[in-house]
C-alpha cells in the first residue's frame, strides 16, 4: 500500500511522529528508570543503568522533540514542502533503532554507539539542505546547535564521561534562548493585538539576547573541556542566568497570564534561567549538581517541550489555538512533578518516595498530552490541506 494513503497522516509532517514519539519516552522512560533503580533488576542496556537514563532522557526525549520542531519550522521558514512521508519514515526508524540498540545493545556497545549517532547527522542534513537552499543565514545558528549535540554525544561514547551529558543538558537550555527568544515574543505580540490591543508591544533586544548567548554556550563549551566546575564557569552561569531573567522582565508575563499556551513558554524560560544560577551554586560548591541538572534537564526541556508541542500541534492541523478541555492540567503535572524532583534532590522529601511521585507526575503530564493529542496528531487536518 502507498504511504500516500491517509491512513500514513502520522507521517504527513515531521511533528507528527516525532511528538507522539517524544511524548510515548517521556512517559514511559522515567517510571522505567526508577523500576529499576529500587529494584535492582538486571538489564540488557548498552550502558549502566545511570549512564542509560542520563543519555535517553536526552536521544530518546528531547532529540526527536528538536527534529519535529525544526524540521517543521524550517518548511515555513523557507516556504517548502516537509520531507515526502518515506523519507520521514526512514528517519524516524533511524532514531527508533537507535533506542532499541541502546535498550538491548549490551554486549554490543560499539554497535549500539554507532546505531545511536546516525539520528542527528541525519536530521542537521535535512534541515541544514532547506535553509542553504533558502539562503537563510539566520538558521544556520540551529545547524551549528544540532551539529553540537552529535558532537557532545560522540565525546561521550568514546570517554564515557557525564560531563558531555551535562553539556548536552547546558546546550538544551541555549536552544531554549534561542528557539524562545524568537517565538515568544512574536506569539505574545500577536496574541496582545487581538485580545489587548492597549498593552504595549514587546521589544526584542538582539544585543541582550547575543550577550546570553554567548555566554550560555561559553558555558557549554566549558563544562565539555573540563570536568571539574569552576569559578570561571559559575560566572558565565550566573551572567546567562540574569541576561535570560531580564528577558523575561521585559516580555511582560502579566499581560498574557490568562493564555496558557504564552505563559507556559515564559515558564520553560524562567527555568533555563533558575537551572543556570544554580549550576553557579554548584559550581562554588553550596549545592549537589542534581539540583541544577534536574532544573535544566526536567524544568526548562520538560516545560518548554510540551509548550511548544501543545502549540504546534493545534496550529499546524488548522485547529484553533488553544488548549483542550483540561489541558492546562499537563503545565500543571509537570510543574509539580520538577518542584518534587528538586525537593527529593535537596532530601526534603524520604526516598525513594520523591523519585515514584516525580515519576507518576511526570508520566501523567504527558500520559494527559498523549491522551488530549494523540488524536489531533493521528488525524487529518479538519481544513482538507495537507501537513
Amino acid at each position: 500500500m502507498s504511504l500516500m494513503n491517509d491512513r500514513f497522516t502520522v507521517l504527513a509532517h515531521p511533528f507528527r511522529i516525532f511528538f507522539l514519539s517524544s511524548a510515548i519516552m517521556a512517559a514511559v522512560l522515567i517510571p522505567l528508570w526508577v523500576y529499576l533503580l529500587t529494584s535492582g533488576v538486571s538489564a540488557h542496556l548498552a550502558l549502566p543503568p545511570l549512564l542509560w537514563h542520563q543519555h535517553e532522557m536526552l536521544a530518546a526525549f528531547l532529540y526527536p522533540a528538536i527534529a519535529g520542531f525544526l524540521l517543521t519550522a524550517v518548511c515555513n521558514w523557507t516556504g517548502t514542502p516537509p520531507p515526502a512521508r518515506s523519507h520521514l519514515l526512514m528517519l524516524w526508524l533511524v532514531w527508533l533503532a537507535g533506542r532499541l540498540a541502546m535498550g538491548f545493545g549490551q554486549g554490543f556497545e560499539v554497535v549500539a554507539a554507532i546505531v545511536d549517532l546516525a539520528f542527528m547527522p541525519m536530521v542537521a542534513c535535512f534541515f541544514g539542505l532547506k535553509v542553504w537552499r533558502a539562503q537563510q543565514k539566520r538558521q544556520l545558528i540551529l545547524v551549528c546547535g544540532i551539529c553540537l549535540f552529535w558532537l557532545l554525544d560522540l565525546g561521550f561514547h568514546i570517554t564515557d564521561q557525564v560531563r558531555f551529558f551535562h553539556a548536552q543538558i547546558l546546550l538544551a537550555g541555549a536552544l531554549i534562548l534561542v528557539v524562545g527568544g524568537r517565538i515568544t515574543p512574536a506569539f505574545t505580540n500577536n496574541w496582545l493585538r487581538q485580545n489587548a490591543p492597549q498593552a504595549p508591544q514587546i521589544a526584542s533586544h538582539e544585543r541582550l539576547d547575543r550577550i546570553g548567548l554567548i555566554m550560555a554556550v561559553s558555558l557549554v563549551l566549558t563544562q565539555a573541556m573540563f570536568a571539574q566546575l569552576s569559578p570561571l564557569g559559575a560566572v558565565m552561569a550566573l551572567g546567562a542566568g540574569v541576561v535570560t531573567l531580564a528577558r523575561l522582565w521585559q516580555w511582560r508575563l502579566y499581560w498574557v497570564r490568562q493564555e496558557p499556551l504564552l505563559w507556559v513558554l515564559q515558564l520553560g524560560q524562567l527555568w533555563v534561567a533558575i537551572g543556570y544560577i544554580l549550576f553557579a551554586c554548584t559550581a562554588l560548591g553550596w549545592l549537589p549538581a542534581n539540583v541544577w541538572l534536574h532544573t535544566l534537564g526536567a524544568g526548562a526541556m520538560g516545560t518548554m517541550i510540551l509548550g511548544v508541542m501543545t502549540r504546534v500541534c493545534m496550529g499546524h492541523t488548522g485547529r484553533a489555538l488553544q488548549l483542550p478541555s483540561g489541558g492546562v492540567w499537563i503545565y500543571i503535572l509537570v510543574t509539580a512533578a520538577v518542584l518534587v524532583r528538586l525537593a527529593a534532590a535537596l532530601n526534603w522529601i524520604a526516598l525513594p518516595l520523591g523519585w515514584w511521585l516525580a515519576a507518576a507526575l511526570w508520566s501523567l503530564a504527558f500520559g494527559l498530552f498523549l491522551l488530549r493529542y494523540s488524536g489531533i496528531l493521528l488525524a487529518p487536518r479538519p481544513d482538507g490541506k495537507m501537513g
